[in-house]
């Protein structure tokens, strides 16, 4: 009778866990929508460098980046100069042109885990780095606090946000700039990871994310000595490659925590009352992956993931101890949990960990109806294919909302729009026949062939129709975008919104017609 009744609680899990699985493929998306939207996000880091290829890089970091769109969840945006360096020993200079690029040592002996002081062996900064300098025990070192300060002046829309520059644009949205120095390097203070690394993450991931080093930020340690002039060793760039390499039952788990958070956790909380928050979530998970506490990653097992998580993240609270994935003597909890706070947290935690993982997931207005719904239809079959997860439709119109939103150069330039081009033809390995490098000579093509084309069809075709639209003599070949005329009249930015808003519009039009007709049949 025991085995009998442990069956049926494994079946019943299993079922809710589909049913959840389900769910968050819906809110958060499916393996093809992360594919597209990490698409656009990697072309328009890519083409937007290549245009700034003399002063500063781009990289949209955060879970924005990863490929989430959770609502009320900022843009975070990494900023840094191309012609600064961040060294970790004077021998790793010579590797270096030092005739092109700026050498900037890193000092950690006062600071704390995770944190560093920056300092110039060779005083030849430029303008902007040099007011932000200060001199200490003989040396030239930069202040962070001043730096992000200096920032602020240069760009009056932009507020202070912690160690980013906060940039309120259009209908609302938030891009928090992270204002950085770049080091090829990986830091001295994170060599444990590697050894570490023996199940998860694989080989070719460890060695991506080494190659790629890290991040100096402008913020230091509360705590510290030298908290104004301190920076934070970032690794947002390696965690975006761990995060890309999870399964999407796992990328599901580390989304349903987030989830959780949000509107469990830190429900009606004011900011400064929130103790806890979405990276100490994707550090949760990173430790579960690397230490293997579960032995299987699937649908059927969604939520025994989470709760093993969530159990992980009940115990750092109690210890008061947060190891930061890659330096695990940065204590993440150190500043802000602790003492009554702590406790106060724990107790929250402690509750939710008494009344189970469903009850606490009946808390959450997003899961609470696709449990339900299980728990109802207990002998209903679900059937999990990513075809029937989204409609193509649906999936065609974020991906037009998607290159609206991200994937169109932040620049009216036409000699900047073109080379935006050439590097786009150059990812979609589409060669233009008798190419020419001058910009007032229009190329002899009469077509586009996608042949290997590693890009989405429509977004191919996107381009390819503003590129013949361009660089051809018969400027009328491409995608009829009306009823008789294959192109509206100009050629800018925002000719290439008003395209995609068109095309938008129609696919919401069947959209709607075909979801009337469905409640129709139903109703019938």
């Amino acid at each position: 009778m025991d085995s009998r009744n442990t069956t049926h609680r494994r079946s019943c899990t299993e079922k809710l866990s589909e049913s959840v699985f389900i769910g968050l493929c819906k809110i958060l998306g499916t393996p093809q929508q992360f594919a597209m939207r990490r698409d656009v996000i990697e072309v328009m880091n890519m083409v937007q460098n290549y245009l700034e290829a003399n002063t500063e890089n781009y990289f949209w970091s955060g879970s924005y980046g990863e490929g989430f769109r959770i609502l009320g969840s900022d843009v975070d945006i990494m900023v840094w100069p191309t012609d600064h360096r961040v060294f970790w020993d004077k021998s790793q200079i010579r590797c270096y042109n030092g005739n092109r690029l700026v050498s900037i040592l890193a000092d950690s002996s006062e600071s704390p885990p995770g944190f560093t002081l920056l300092w110039f062996p060779v005083h030849r900064p430029n303008i902007s780095v040099l007011s932000s300098s200060f001199r200490m025990k003989g040396r030239l070192y930069i202040s962070s606090s001043k730096y992000i300060e200096n920032i602020i002046l240069l760009a009056p829309s932009c507020i202070k946000h912690g160690p980013c520059a906060l940039n309120v644009m259009g209908k609302g949205s938030e891009y928090d700039h992270a204002h950085c120095f770049a080091s090829d390097f990986w830091p001295p203070s994170a060599s444990s990871w590697i050894g570490r690394c023996h199940s998860w993450p694989q080989p070719h991931v460890v060695q991506s994310v080494l190659r790629n080093g890290c991040h100096l930020v402008a913020i230091g340690h509360k705590l510290g000595n030298h908290e104004n002039n301190e920076w934070r060793i970032s690794f947002s760039v390696a965690e975006q490659t761990l995060v890309y390499s999870m399964k999407h039952c796992q990328l599901l788990t580390y989304g349903l925590l987030k989830l959780f958070l949000n509107e469990v956790i830190n429900f009606q909380l004011s900011d400064e009352r929130k103790l806890l928050c979405s990276y100490h979530m994707k550090t949760a998970i990173f430790w579960v992956l690397q230490e293997n506490k579960i032995s299987q990653w699937c649908q059927q097992n969604l939520l025994e993931c989470f709760w093993v998580c969530f159990k992980l993240i009940l115990k750092w609270v109690y210890q008061g101890v947060c190891p930061n994935f890659f330096i695990p003597e940065n204590n993440m909890f150190l500043t802000k949990i602790h003492g009554d706070s702590q406790d106060t947290l724990f107790a929250k935690l402690h509750t939710l960990y008494e009344r189970g993982c469903i009850p606490c997931l009946l808390q959450s207005p997003s899961i609470r109806s696709y449990i339900i719904s299980a728990l109802y239809t207990p002998r209903q079959s679900i059937f999990i294919e990513d075809s029937t997860l989204i409609y193509e439709a649906v999936f065609d119109i974020e991906l037009f909302r998607e290159i609206h939103r991200n994937g169109t150069p932040n620049t009216l330039n036409l000699i900047s729009l073109i080379k935006a081009l050439r590097k786009i033809e150059q990812l979609t390995r589409f060669l233009l026949t008798k190419y020419q490098g001058h910009n007032d000579t229009f190329f002899d093509v009469k077509t586009g062939v996608r042949q290997k084309c590693t890009m989405y069809a429509v977004l191919f075709n996107l381009v390819i129709d503003w590129a013949m639209g361009k660089t051809t003599d018969d400027s009328q070949r491409g995608i009829c975008w009306g009823l008789f005329s294959t192109k509206p009249d100009g050629d800018t930015k925002e000719d290439i919104h008003c395209r995609l808003g068109k095309a938008s519009r129609v696919y919401t039009e069947m959209n709607n017609i075909w979801r009337s007709a469905q409640y129709a049949l139903a109703t019938s």
